[in-house]
């Protein structure tokens, strides 16, 4: 399961699903709840006007017996007095909750009768009048005063919601309360349901449709899902296995498939073929390195053991000044390879403060074998950084100068704005503006013929510029003045300095 779940397909898909069905039970409960509400309104209008209608009757002085209450099914009506006492209910009603009463039979009158009835009866009593003659106007005057009955129906009803058994057959409806004051009779609450048959169906109805519906378009979306994640990660699926194939076969020229799109994964493909050329171009660095670093160590070496072992079997032919020249570069060399490697491990500079005009004069006044002469122009200015590495840099620089110079070494230190320049030149042939870059690569020296006893293994202007990059600042070479060539090391100035 867990393996499962580890699949960004899978988990894809889950989380589809899981938003969608939130969505979809919202949306859901969002409808039943606007369909039930609706529906509700409805039966309220319809319970409004069933009690209204009552009201009017009473209003107009109709006696209890005579009101023509709605149809029992559709609306069940009590009528409560002041006193709460039922003085006219729907016939068949045999039980009733959510009104003021739960009473179903009328006190001391005789149950209501039907519209139809009334009229009828009424019909009869005038036949019977007309027949006998009695149509007096004491009977006129006694009709005449109960229509003329008034009173007042309150505008606003009261809802609530209850339930009602009918001639045998129970139902929920919404109970609307109609006040009604009148002069004669005093004031009466009509009390009238309006079905709630309609709103249960259509509720019943929609939760079926969504319990139905709901899981069927929850299988669609995540099958949808995960169709297209799978189509949409067959690339990285590619660049992985070519990954794997990378890695177990060493070969870092292979390359990993570039999808022809515009999309994050085809930005990955591009980063990890960048970051495969990257490595494939700093492990042939490295095997050049190794490879020159053994060429450079085996000279030396050979020689002081050749020197040596001659010494070893005639004493007096032991060459003991080249003995020690072949263990200094041997030393010289070591240290440069070993700086090259810190280099190389992202050793970062000191943070000590180095004033570059009273740093060069210590340095220049420690060495004793220049072959011309050293002159200065020195400005004081203060840098940041790793002192012993800076005083290498300088010595490469000098060395390198003092190899090409025909008579002259200039050293200067000076501020530009927020940089600390320090140049080294010499009235040389200089360098050529095409190996002006080459010459900063490890190993490189620009003159093949030039032996390794009269110049170094290459590494010096390679340091250098490491050591500058690590300070955060420039080395380059351009022409100097003089013909010759021109070294300038640009570093920054603290912070508080170049304020």
């Amino acid at each position: 399961m867990s393996r499962l779940f580890g699949s960004v397909r899978a988990r894809a898909t889950l989380g589809a699903s899981l938003v969608v069905a939130l969505a979809l039970v919202a949306a859901g409960a969002a409808v039943l709840l606007a369909l039930r509400a609706n529906l509700t309104d409805q039966a309220d209008g319809r319970a409004d006007s069933a009690a209204r209608d009552v009201a009017s009757q009473l209003v107009a002085g109709r006696p209890f017996a005579d009101l023509d209450l709605p149809d029992e099914d559709d609306s069940p009506v009590q009528v409560l007095d002041e006193q709460g006492r039922l003085v006219a209910a729907s016939d068949d009603l045999e039980r009733i909750s959510g009104t003021g009463t739960g009473a179903v039979k009328p006190v001391g009158a005789a149950p209501a009768r039907s519209g139809a009835e009334d009229r009828s009866d009424g019909e009869e009593d005038r036949d019977d009048r007309d027949d006998k003659g009695d149509a007096s106007e004491a009977g006129e005057a006694s009709e005449a005063g109960e229509a003329a009955e008034l009173g007042e129906i309150d505008e606003d009803a009261e809802y609530s919601s209850g339930s009602a058994t009918v001639d045998g057959e129970s139902a929920d409806y919404r109970f609307a309360a109609v006040e009604v004051s009148t002069e004669k009779r005093g004031d009466f609450t009509v009390y009238a349901g309006g079905s709630l048959a309609d709103e249960q169906s259509a509720t019943s109805t929609a939760l079926t449709s969504m319990l139905i519906g709901f899981p069927l378009l929850l299988a669609v979306v995540a099958g949808v899902t995960w169709l297209v994640t799978r189509r949409a990660l067959r690339p990285v699926a590619a660049i992985t296995a070519e990954m794997a194939a990378i890695t177990a076969s060493e070969d870092l020229a292979r390359r990993v498939p570039e999808p022809d799109t515009h999309d994050e994964i085809a930005r990955l493909a591009r980063t990890t073929n960048e970051t495969l050329t990257a490595l494939q171009t700093s492990v042939e660095r490295q095997r050049r390195f190794v490879a020159d670093a053994s060429h450079e160590l085996r000279s030396p070496i050979a020689s002081l053991r050749t020197q040596l072992e001659v010494g070893a079997a005639h004493p007096e032919l032991l060459d003991v000044d080249g003995a020690v020249e072949d263990t200094v570069r041997l030393q010289e060399l070591a240290a440069d390879l070993l700086l090259l490697a810190r280099l190389d491990a992202g050793e970062k500079p000191g943070e000590g403060r180095v004033d570059l005009a009273a740093f060069v004069r210590e340095e220049l006044s420690q060495r004793t074998r220049d072959r011309v002469d050293v002159h200065t122009e020195l400005k004081s200015v203060e840098v940041a950084g790793s002192r012993g590495q800076l005083a290498r840099v300088l010595g490469n620089l000098l060395n390198n100068a003092q190899r090409h110079a025909r008579s002259r070494v200039t050293v200067s230190t000076r501020r530009d704005g927020a940089w600390a320049v320090l140049e080294v030149s010499d009235d040389g042939s200089g360098v050529p503006e095409s190996e002006r870059e080459r010459i900063f690569e490890r190993f490189v020296r620009l003159d093949d013929a030039r032996t390794r006893d009269e110049g170094g293994a290459g590494l010096g202007l390679a340091i250098a510029r490491d050591v500058a990059v690590r300070h955060g600042g420039t080395l380059v070479v351009c022409e100097a003045p003089s013909g010759g060539a021109l070294f300038e090391l640009r570093l920054p100035c603290p912070q508080s300095s170049a304020e």
